[in-house]
């Protein structure tokens, strides 16, 4: 549980730091490097994820027995962080593939548990996610994409829109209509990616997280045997929606360490420029958006902290975890745009990273759950549904 070595209750522990020390290492010794020509070439480092496995964090929320970490959700979210400080793309990778380890985990059966998560974890594989489709977007209940049972097996078939990861996975939990119209018509499914019928058919371009794979994904007559159903038939969206739920504490956590990347920047380059014959950081218009800067990074941090600490206590979070990414995605966003400001013209420029920062903030307010949607989760939490 967060705090229990300290006392305090946002503090997280000698031994939860110790994961996102494992991961800033690996960061900074793996990513950092080669990230500038990453992101100029919009490239996908596949040969990273072997070393980010070696190093368990491909098998953070993996329980032990099969080959994971078992880490905690504090833990994982210091990880996240601690990866976008260097790279947001990498963060959002190993974000989407835990939260898929982590559904498996905890909504799998045992078959499905001990075909994947080994490899998951420990085996170099890489999951993604799909369940937007052109006309189903925050309307998640409005996809098309269909299964049909046949014999022992379903037969899917239908468009996936945005699958983070999709194209370098070797499993898609992705969410396909097996009944009526509606959410209890859905069901999902976990489908090998090498199976004949699925097809990448557009790699998206995108402003920014450019080390980030967004793919869409055909489905054409694709056969899956029936034990690749996740869960019980008609239950998909829910399935789904508690899925992105645990993984909002993941891009809150990433936009926190897109934050602490524009304070690290901010605070550098304050020091070192000089105008009118002293350091910028000593004018007040440049030291008190770096104030802002710090105080709304703890601020996003002790939501991220307490979302994930609920989430280990196995009690409810949904709010809190819509909270801490409503605040972090927007800070981040915020404060990209205010680092580039203390960057002067510097900061258009792509000779500092702050520019990359402030076009990989943006997507925080809008994958896993839009900032609307999230205040429609929380204003709900409050009022109940009044439509």
């Amino acid at each position: 549980m967060i705090g229990a070595a300290s006392g305090s209750a946002y503090e997280p522990t000698d031994d939860q730091r110790a994961i996102g020390d494992v991961a800033r290492d690996v960061a900074l010794r793996e990513i950092a490097p080669h990230i500038v020509q990453w992101d100029r070439e919009h490239a996908f480092p596949r040969q990273l994820y072997g070393k980010l496995t070696e190093a368990g964090l491909m098998g953070m929320l993996v329980p032990e027995q099969y080959g994971g970490v078992g880490a905690d959700y504090v833990s994982y979210a210091l990880a996240i962080e601690e990866l976008a400080r260097v790279d947001a793309g990498t963060a959002v990778t190993v974000s989407v593939h835990s939260m898929i380890c982590n559904a498996i985990a905890t909504l799998g059966s045992l078959e499905q548990k001990a075909l994947w998560l080994e490899r998951l974890a420990a085996g170099d594989v890489i999951a993604g996610f799909g369940l937007t489709e052109s006309d189903a977007g925050s309307d998640a209940a409005g996809i098309r994409a269909t299964a049909r049972r046949d014999g022992d097996a379903w037969v899917l078939n239908g468009r996936k829109q945005w699958c983070t990861n999709g194209g370098y996975s070797g499993v898609v939990m992705a969410m396909f209509r097996t009944g009526g119209a509606g959410s209890k018509g859905i069901s999902a499914f976990l489908v090998d990616s090498s199976l004949p019928g699925i097809v990448v058919e557009k790699t998206t371009e995108k402003l920014g997280i450019h080390t980030s794979n967004t793919v869409d994904l055909a489905f054409d007559d694709v056969r899956v045997p029936h034990a690749a159903m996740l869960g019980a038939e008609g239950t998909g969206l829910t399935q789904a929606l508690m899925t992105l739920t645990s993984g909002r504490i993941g891009i809150a956590a990433q936009a926190a360490g897109i934050l602490a990347a524009c304070l690290d920047a901010s605070v550098q380059f304050a020091k070192e420029r000089v105008a009118f014959g002293k350091p910028i950081g000593a004018f007040e218009g440049v030291s008190f958006k770096i104030a802002r800067m710090a105080t709304d990074l703890d601020a996003a941090r002790l939501l991220v902290y307490r979302a994930a600490a609920l989430a280990d206590a196995g009690r409810p979070f949904v709010a809190e975890a819509s909270k801490a990414k409503l605040f972090a995605s927007t800070k981040a966003r915020e404060h990209a745009s205010e680092a580039i400001q203390i960057h002067g013209g510097y900061g258009y420029t792509t000779e500092f990273p702050v520019e990359r920062y402030y076009r990989d903030a943006k997507i925080t307010e809008i994958y896993e759950g839009t900032s609307e949607i999230q205040q429609l989760v929380i204003a709900r939490g409050l009022l109940g549904r009044l439509d």
